[in-house]
Order: structure tokens, then sequence, then C-alpha cells
């Protein structure tokens, strides 16, 4: 590791440590003594919420049977919240009470009798021991949006008795946010805080002084995690979206009640939108970039028809440092930064210099994704630069991840240095020419990756090569084992032609061959993390760089057939 990089990572070291300490300290203050604020007396409004509901897991859930983050836990008649339960990822999503949407879905004063009793049995449980992950952050500020926005679910038909618990809970838990959002994990948990005690402020009969304190460090938040591109600083673009998901209905909410919205939620909002856009694939899926998991259709649909910034998408994210080639209805998105800091690499995956290839409304070419329910080994599996669309050498990942426990998986070293050189030229072919220095500490390589789209969108030239620092060929190193990835969708069938082409084809007959005269292709079994349905199996293509006085390889994509007409 760099002089500069083991500062980096020993500052990180100290402030998680500081971190932690005050995240003990605020639960002990939290659990042992009294607001000294007077708590709300009542709920003024509860916000919408525009994720996607179905009624029937609110049957299950009224019959005991709990379907979350990929599990079904039946709990034969006793608490969910006494019961050891499946997985974290379950825990979570059940502490976090997401799950009353569906309940609201139902329109039954039985199921609305059945959420009304878990509440009360979290309230018994949990609502004094500000411990374990019920009282995580981030699933409490995704439990005070729940339970402010489905308010209308838990307290139908309750008594006064019950209603005044319900407030008292919320008034613990607001002040635990209050006094825990400068130490939390930075990024969405700390954004999702803000906006939650923001929510909460306008949900329930606050003072003015309490409005515009929620206001004031929303801003701040906004401002620094929303760049002036409008992604968000994590890199991944998914964060955006379920941003979304809580920072609408809180801008309508303020609206509803006449109440000054914070100044920088709308802008913050208006330039979401764009990046959002800029992400999408045209057949509606989101790229699969630092941590992004499956976006359904629906979900992307019910944040969009509130998009009033409606334009081409952006052709590059210049604080993200991501481009986009489109030429017709070809689209090429490729990643040209790196995680802005220790912190935010928590999450962040070793793809720099991958891509994903779409055409017309199917994904060809795509990176690994991220496990949206899964245990922590597959989600650092799903980090590794070899689950990325780009090159590996030595097996070894461009950015390599820390095993403190302290730290967590952070980056400790790898990727400090990229550069990108965009060409647009005047017959209309887009392409970009990018290196970054993630090997050149371990193997003394620097990655270099060229593309081009022609001005019909039918080609793409590729040229993948590994020099030294200053541009030169590396002196022949019979240990250096180098390869490019291109993971193809697991839709898109693979048939071998030869051992220097195979041809990738949609289920409408869309297809694209990949060729190259520098390797041998090989077509190898691989793992999709981000499938809807969970992890499932799929292919990949190999190209492994011949020794010899360089190291080299260029490739074509080229189109040979467009979808059958029905």
């Amino acid at each position: 590791m760099s002089v500069s990089g083991r500062r980096r990572y020993l500052s990180h070291y100290l402030g998680e440590m500081r971190r932690r300490f005050s995240l003990r300290l605020a639960a002990f203050r939290v659990a042992a003594l009294p607001a000294m604020s007077p708590g709300p007396k009542r709920l003024v409004v509860a916000p919408t919420d525009l994720h996607a509901a179905d009624p029937f897991i609110a049957d299950e859930i009224a019959e005991g049977r709990f379907p979350l983050a990929g599990r079904l836990l039946e709990t034969r008649g006793y608490s969910p919240f006494s019961v050891e339960l499946p997985s974290r990822e379950f825990a979570a999503r059940l502490h976090s009470f997401s799950w009353l949407r569906h309940v609201r879905a139902a329109r039954s004063d039985d199921r609305y009798a059945a959420a009304r009793r878990l509440t009360d049995e979290w309230i018994a449980t949990h609502g004094r021991r500000v411990t374990g992950i019920a009282w995580d952050p981030d699933v409490v500020a995704q439990r005070i949006i729940a339970w402010l926005s489905h308010s209308t679910v838990i307290l139908k038909n309750a008594d006064m008795r019950f209603y005044r618990r319900v407030l008292r809970s919320l008034r613990m838990q607001i002040r635990y946010l209050e006094l825990t959002a400068r130490h939390a994990p930075d990024g969405e948990t700390r954004l999702r805080i803000r906006v939650a005690l923001a929510v909460a402020t306008v949900s329930l009969a606050s003072s003015g002084g309490r409005l515009r304190r929620a206001a004031r460090h929303l801003d701040r938040e906004l401002d620094r995690q929303i760049l002036g591109d409008g992604g968000h600083i994590s890199r991944n673009p998914r964060t955006g979206l379920e941003l979304l998901f809580d920072l609408l209905p809180l801008r309508q909410t303020y609206v509803n009640l006449g109440f000054d919205p914070p100044a920088r939620l709308m802008p913050a909002i208006d330039r979401m939108y764009p990046a959002l856009r800029f992400f999408r694939h045209q057949g509606g899926e989101l790229a699969l970039f630092n941590g992004a998991t499956t976006t359904l259709a629906s979900e992307l649909m019910a944040v969009l028809r509130y998009d009033e910034t409606a334009g081409r998408p952006f052709k590059a994210l210049p604080h993200l440092h991501y481009h986009r080639l489109a030429v017709h209805d070809t689209v090429l998105i490729v990643d040209t930064g790196m995680a802005v800091d220790a912190a935010m690499s928590r999450t962040a995956h070793a793809g720099c210099l991958s891509f994903e290839m779409s055409s017309g409304k199917h994904r060809f070419v795509i990176n690994s994704g991220a496990p949206r329910f899964a245990g922590e080994n597959y989600r650092q599996l799903a980090r590794a630069t070899a689950a990325h669309s780009t090159v590996t050498v030595n097996d070894t990942s461009s950015s390599r991840i820390s095993k403190s426990a302290i730290t967590g998986p952070v980056f400790a070293e790898g990727v400090t240095r990229v550069e990108v050189e965009r060409a647009e030229l005047d017959d209309g072919s887009e392409g970009l020419i990018a290196r970054h220095d993630g090997y050149l500490l371990p193997f003394g390589l620097v990655h270099e990756r060229t593309i081009q789209v022609n001005a019909q969108g039918t080609q793409i030239r590729g040229n993948d090569r590994l020099v030294q620092a200053d541009g030169s060929d590396p002196p022949v190193n019979l240990e250096t084992r180098a390869v490019i990835r291109f993971h193809i969708h697991p839709q898109i069938d693979i048939r071998e032609i030869d051992e220097h082409e195979v041809r990738l084809v949609a289920p409408d007959g869309d297809g694209w061959a990949l060729s190259t005269s520098d390797a041998e292709i090989l077509v190898e079994d691989d793992v999709f993390f981000a499938d809807p349905s969970g992890i499932r199996p799929s292919r990949q293509i190999e190209l492994y760089f011949p020794h010899g006085e360089s190291l080299e390889i260029q490739w074509i994509l080229s189109r040979i057939s467009t979808p059958a007409v029905a």
C-alpha cells in the first residue's frame, strides 16, 4: 500500500472507531434518559408511499407467514419478533415495517388489525431495548417513514392507549436518530435519516423551530451527497431511485400542508432524474454498477412518472465519472471512476473501466450486479473485478478489499487515478479511451481500454492493452495471466461459431457477433447475482491475453440481425 493510501486508511480506521463509540453512547442516552423536549401530541398527515404493493403478502402476514427478503418465515402462532429470523436481510425488512404497504393495499379491517397487533408486539419487545438490528440507524429511519406513511393502517380503529404508545415510541425513535445522525454510516443511510426526521416534523405536530432545523440538516446532506450531475456519491445507479421513493412524497407533503420545503429539496430532485435516465437501458432496466441490483419496471415507472425534466440522457456524468455511448438503439455505459473516499468504498465494486451494452430492448453485455438478498460472502464476490465486464490481472481485483473488522470491507488499495478522453467524430461515431492504475502497484501495469461505436450503431470496436506507467509495452512475463471478461445476460443465447467468433442472440432474434483474431474465445459458466428471482447461473466469454511483445487484444462486436417483426 502506498504512503498516501496508508494515511487514508488510517484516517478512516480512526474515524470508524469514533463513529461506533458515538452510536453506542447515543443508544445509552436514549434508553436511560427521557427526551428533554415534549414529544408529538398528534399525527397531522400520512405521506404517500410510491412503492408497488401486493395484497397477497398482507394475506400471508395475517396467517403468520412472512415472505420477506427472499425467505419465508412461518411463525406458527408466535410473534415474529420473538423467534429466530432466517437472515440479517430478513430481520432488517421485518423491523423496518416496509411490509405495511402491502397491508394498506389489502384494504381490509382484519389485515389492519393484524398490522396493529404486530406494531404493538414490536413496541413491547424492542421498543425500550436500543440494541440489535432493530435499532440499526437505517432500519429505524425506514421504520419511522413506514409508520408515518401507513399510520392510517396501524391506527385505524385503535384505542387512545395504543395511539399514545405509538406516539411515545415514535418520540423515542426520532430522538435516537437526532442523536445518531452525524455518526451514522455515511452515504444513503445518513441521508435517509435526515429524510426520516424531515418526514417526522411535517407528519407530526412540530414546532416551527424543529421544522426549520430538520430542513436545514436535510439541505446540507442533499448538497453534499447529490452531486452536480445528479448522481449519488455512492456511484450506485439504484441509490438515486431508492432516495426518490422517499424524497418525492416528502416534497408533496410539504406542498400539501402549505409549508416551505427545504431549499435544496426540489433542485436535488430535478438533478436526480437526468442521472437516473442516464443509467437506464432502453429496455427499462438500470445498469449494474457499484452495488446496483435488479430494478423492476414497475419500480422505475413509479418514480419516472413524476419526472418533469424529460429529455435525452446526458452523454456523461462528469462528477460520478460515467460515460454513455448511444448511437441509434445501441447503448454502452462505461464506468470511468472510483470511490470518492474510503467510507463510500464500503459498498463500491472493483469494476473500473467495465461496461454494459444493450441493443434495442435487450441487454447483451452486463456486469454480474449485486444480489438483492444474499449473505455477506456473495456480496463480496459480486464486488470483485472478475464479476465485471473488464480486464482482470492474475485473478486480482483492480481495487483490493480490507478484511478489518473495524473499517469493514472498504477498499484498502487499488485504483487512484483514471484518465479519460472522449471522441465524437463528424461521421456520427462515438468513442472513448480510458486508463486506470489499479494494477500498477502489484504488477507494474496500467489497463487501457478503447471503445468506439460506428455511426450506424451496428459495430463496436474495442481494444484492451496492459502497459507500463509510461505507456510502453511491459517486458514479457510468463507469470502474468490477464483476461477480458464479457458477462452475458442470462436471456441471451451464446452460439459458438469457431475459436475466434461467437454469436449472441436475443429471444426476439436480435443478434451480435463477438470476434477477435488476437485470442481464443472461451465460453464459461458464470453467475448472475442481480436476477429478480435470486442468484442464478449464466454464461460469460473470456479472452486471455497471449504472452508476447505486447499485452493487447482487439475485439469487435458486430450486429448480425435485427428483431423479427411480429
